[in-house]
């Protein structure tokens, strides 16, 4: 993966085939989509029985011989109607209760899952992916796989059942006709297809390009004194505004797409129904038909044609879902340079007098800069309580021993022992619970001035962080703040 988004190989798969990779987020909860399922089949039965109560209203109601009959008729098929919508109004609720908590719940999984992971990366991904790039995927990307999730996959088996219940009844109503429908409703496929490839494509360029957009504004945001200092704000404005731009025009070739596939996919299907209601209409003056028989045929037809442009809808959609998954997936899939041993060894015990700590002819180049040495063949050996300082020019190669130190990277040679135990035969967790640090520049979280001295240990107790922050000359200064060691420090400390 790397600062630049490309359309990878997958991308030429199947919308359904990058879709599969969100099944082992939707397996937990089959229960739920068993609930949704069933809500969802009540709710389709009943639209396609609403026709049918129509048929037996026109037929044996408004057709029928006497006006006592024809109203008694009247009122229980009406009676009947209003039946079937209310459970229709029931069922449809369930549904979207259900598929919203579904899109919901899968959502918030997506987004802890690639947040543990990207977490866990060593300092090379973020060498290689810019941080606007990752929030980007955690946000946008996961908001197109919540509407999927929580809608299109919904309306798209919703309409599957319209479709699949509305083309049986119409063959029960009228075989001829409903067989000319299917005739012409071929010429509806082909748009379809060829325009849904084109859109999956659009969707993932433009997500590409919104990630580019996101982390071109993260990083000058987080290096905005700088910008300031260098007067560059207009410059930086212009750079966004065009990365904005580029988004744009990329998103309005996707929608331009969608549009015509969705114009074409609806006036095919509607333009074929009206020239077989034409051929309908006629059927009924030679009487091969009934009026009932007509107004059933229009509205089990209005609903096909519906479920069709629905479904092709859905279908864009889901092309821009398919995007989004594959992002997200090649995200979780990217694996950790730094690994935990197999079978860690033990931290030697600590004494009273410290750790001995050798570098054994170490030899490290960065990953992104693989032909400079940044340590070459060094050998270093600290005895058990020796303080040490390490001193040199910029780039000398100070900070990189202390990241290998952290097993933040691994030399490409050598090795780095603590009482004899090489570093990398350690837990990292272990490892790096043990080596207390000040960095060069100093991180405060949004959190308030307790929590973040006790980020260094977090199972430390108040008197412990006190004690701390006195060992450290801060507990004053702190003491003074508005509320103490409760005062809220804002991002970067800077409240």
């Amino acid at each position: 993966m790397s600062n630049g988004s490309t359309t990878t190989p997958a991308t030429r798969k199947g919308a359904l085939a990058a879709l599969k990779g969100l099944l082992p987020f939707l397996r937990p909860y089959r229960r739920q989509f068993l609930f949704a399922g069933i809500a969802l089949i009540v709710a389709a039965g009943a639209t396609l029985a609403i026709p049918y109560a129509f048929k037996q209203m026109i037929d044996h109601g408004f057709g029928a011989k006497g006006g006592m009959a024809s109203a008694a008729s009247v009122n229980t098929t009406f009676l009947a109607l209003f039946g079937v919508a209310a459970v229709l109004a029931v069922a449809t609720a369930a549904r979207y209760y259900m598929v919203s908590w579904l899109g919901e719940r899968v959502t918030a999984d997506i987004r802890s899952a690639v947040y543990r992971h990207v977490v866990e990366q060593s300092p090379e991904f973020f060498e290689t992916t810019r941080t606007g790039e990752v929030l980007s995927r955690l946000t946008t990307d996961t908001t197109l796989i919540q509407a999927v999730v929580g809608t299109s996959i919904s309306l798209a088996l919703r309409n599957t059942l319209l479709f699949t219940g509305g083309l049986a009844m119409l063959f029960v109503t009228s075989a001829k006709l409903t067989s000319i429908i299917l005739g012409l409703l071929v010429l509806v496929v082909v748009p379809i297809v060829l325009f849904g490839r084109r859109v999956r494509k659009l969707s993932r360029d433009s997500q590409d390009r919104i990630a580019d957009a996101s982390a071109l504004a993260g990083e000058i945001l987080n290096a905005m004194p700088t910008v300031q200092a260098f007067t560059h704000e207009k410059i930086e404005a212009r750079r966004f505004g065009a990365s904005v731009e580029g988004a744009f025009t990329t998103a309005m070739r996707r929608i331009r797409a969608r549009a015509i596939l969705t114009m074409l996919a609806i006036a095919l299907v509607f333009g074929a129904i009206v020239f077989v209601l034409w051929l309908g209409a006629h059927a009924v003056l030679e009487g091969r038909m009934t009026g009932g028989d007509l107004g059933q045929f229009i509205l089990y037809a209005s609903i096909v044609s519906g479920a069709v442009g629905a479904l092709s809808e859905v279908m864009g959609e889901a092309q821009r879902a398919a995007g989004a998954t594959e992002r997200l997936m090649e995200l979780l899939a990217v694996g950790s340079s730094i690994r935990n041993p197999a079978h860690p060894q033990p931290l030697p015990a600590r004494t009273a007098g410290g750790a001995a700590l050798t570098l054994a002819n170490v030899q490290f180049s960065y990953p992104s800069r693989p032909e400079t040495a940044a340590l070459d063949h060094v050998n270093l050996d600290v005895k058990p309580g020796e303080t040490v300082a390490i001193v040199g020019p910029s780039g000398a190669g100070k900070t990189t021993l202390f990241q290998l130190l952290l097993r933040f990277y691994d030399p490409q040679s050598g090795a780095i022992r603590l009482d004899g135990v090489d570093i990398r035969d350690l837990d990292l967790h272990v490892l790096r619970d043990a080596i207390g640090i000040v960095p060069q520049d100093t991180v405060i979280f949004s959190a308030n001035a307790l929590e973040n001295i006790r980020y260094g240990r977090a199972d430390a107790t108040d008197a412990e962080v006190i004690a701390a922050a006195k060992l450290a000359a801060a507990h004053e200064f702190i003491e003074r703040l508005p509320e103490g060691y409760q005062s809220y420090l804002g991002e970067r400390g800077v409240r």
